[in-house]
């Protein structure tokens, strides 16, 4: 939880701002909208176990934080929330270059505006580690960079923040799915479970991830060697073209429903 950040009670009309991860990829349901559950669902649901919520998902899977604060903030606030979540920040990695303070300034100002347009509290997280995968390891650098300028924003605010770097129990290899670049069911309970801690909110999710068996040095290079080629050069190349997963998307929930009529609507949806 950042310093200045005080609970104010358990909301009631939760609006999810942010890229695919807050879209809920890698958390396979599909009785639901795109196919997907995700962190958020799972802490709107925690969130109406004793009251009735509201509540909307706006994530686009490929969204940079630049078009999170242009295309969602003011969509966010039209919904005159008590709770916003906004993370992101990731897709803005993947580029050959990239400027780490615009990247910060665009989050601040999604802050500035929705601290200023409603009186929602607004939790920010950082990006998670990444990992000691060799393909991976160069852009570590600009995680840390820009974790660090995602807590600067939460101290000058006082908002809450989920600090995904620093999360304890968290084993990446358990909690990654197939494409290491999202986290797998295990994982949005991880985080599902990390924000209602940051909110002060007592829940049940449930924190434990499959045991992931070892295996050897050459077969670790092996499955790294096809990872690239399945998973990270289509998506650096498809961001370098301007082509991000999800282009073409919208939002699974983009207007406020109640909780419950989720859960009417998987009643409804052929198991």
């Amino acid at each position: 939880m950042s310093a200045g950040f005080r609970a104010r009670g358990r909301p009631t009309r939760y609006v999810a701002l942010g890229d695919s991860v807050t879209e809920g990829v890698g958390d396979a349901d599909h009785r639901r909208p795109h196919g997907w559950r995700g962190w958020a669902d799972r802490v709107a649901e925690e969130l109406a176990g004793s009251t009735p919520v509201d509540y909307a998902n706006l994530a686009v899977s490929g969204r940079k934080v630049k078009q999170v604060v242009g295309e969602q903030v003011e969509l966010a606030i039209a919904l005159d929330p008590d709770l916003v979540t906004v993370l992101a920040g990731g897709n803005d990695l993947l580029g050959p270059r990239i400027d780490l303070d615009a990247i910060a300034d665009h989050l601040d100002e999604a802050v500035v505006r929705l601290t200023t347009a409603t009186s929602a509290q607004v939790v920010l997280f950082t990006l998670p580690d990444l990992g000691e995968w060799p393909v991976l390891r160069p852009l570590r650098p600009r995680v840390v960079g820009l974790n660090a300028r995602i807590r600067t924003i939460a101290v000058t605010h006082g908002t809450a923040m989920v600090d995904l770097w620093r999360i304890k129990g968290w084993v990446r290899h358990a909690v990654l799915g197939s494409d290491r670049l999202h986290v797998n069911t295990a994982g949005h309970r991880w985080i599902a479970a990390a924000t209602l801690d940051a909110l002060g909110i007592a829940h049940g999710v449930d924190r434990t991830a499959p045991l992931i068996p070892a295996t050897g040095w050459l077969r670790q290079r092996a499955d790294d060697l096809i990872w690239f080629r399945t998973h990270l050069a289509p998506r650096i190349a498809r961001s370098i073209a301007g082509r991000p997963l999800g282009a073409n998307t919208t939002p699974r929930y983009p207007d406020l429903i109640p909780v419950r009529e989720i859960s009417d609507l998987e009643d409804r949806r052929p198991a």
